[in-house]
């Protein structure tokens, strides 16, 4: 493997050091390695536990048509509720261990975390990913994580949705649960918050959506990225390593 020298773009991440010192080995073995083992496993599981959560959650909000015979006979719509509850405690369980691992692991576990809207040559950035996406340049920066535009929509489409399903979610799972129980406890605020149980449900479903559109854009990107752009990005939430072309 050659050893071409990558221009790799700054990130303007508050962690210049660390940056210059990462793009320094890219320049030199044209690979580094970015997500490790735990962040990669939360990737697919939770690329799972959303679409099972997806898939069902739909079919609750507009329930299949009624099954003939006697009702004691059927439990699909009860099977369906148990694989969203089950994928919705996966969901959530991932998030706490994400956050753990932003804690504990690498410089690239805290990106999907916290973005530098502060700060001018991130906004430069994003406009450059933006012109790269609507074929407006040649192309892209090179960024060993993930880039501007994509960490905005990490932060402000994936993470905030997925912390407010998780909430809302467990909060209509504790009108089942009753009062009293551990979920009422810990999110039995949160429907008086909104007003009333169908509010919360309302909103609930629109998160669905929300979730789902962002779903359809992070595959077409990356997908994207991997054919026209300048690094892996697929086989890297696979394997680990970022890897730039020439």
């Amino acid at each position: 493997m050659s050893a071409t020298p990558l221009p790799l773009a700054p990130t303007p991440s508050g962690d210049a050091d660390f940056d210059a010192m990462e793009v320094a080995r890219a320049r030199s073995i044209k690979s580094v390695y970015v997500y490790e083992a735990p962040v990669r496993v939360w990737h697919w599981i939770n690329a799972l536990a959303i679409t099972v959560l997806g898939v069902t959650g739909y079919f609750i909000g507009s329930p299949l048509p009624t099954m003939p015979g006697e009702a004691s006979d059927h439990f699909v719509m009860g099977y369906i509720r148990f694989a969203h509850f089950a994928a919705g405690y996966l969901l959530a369980i991932g998030l706490l261990g994400r956050i753990y691992w932003a804690i504990v692991g690498n410089h690239h576990a805290r990106e999907m975390f916290w973005v530098p809207i502060f700060q001018r040559a991130y906004w430069v950035e994003v406009l450059g990913m933006l012109k790269w996406y609507a074929f407006l340049s040649e192309r892209p920066g090179r960024y060993v994580g993930h880039n501007p535009l994509a960490r905005f929509a990490m932060v402000f489409s994936f993470l905030l949705t997925a912390v407010f399903m998780v909430l809302t979610g467990f909060a209509l799972y504790a009108e089942g649960s009753q009062a009293g129980s551990w979920q009422d406890k810990a999110f039995g605020w949160i429907i008086p918050l909104f007003g009333q149980s169908q509010d919360v449900h309302t909103l609930h479903h629109l998160g669905l959506w929300v979730l789902l559109s962002f779903v359809i854009v992070h595959v077409y990107a990356a997908i994207r990225e991997d054919i026209m752009g300048r690094s892996s990005v697929i086989s890297t939430m696979i394997s680990g390593y970022r890897t730039f072309k020439d």
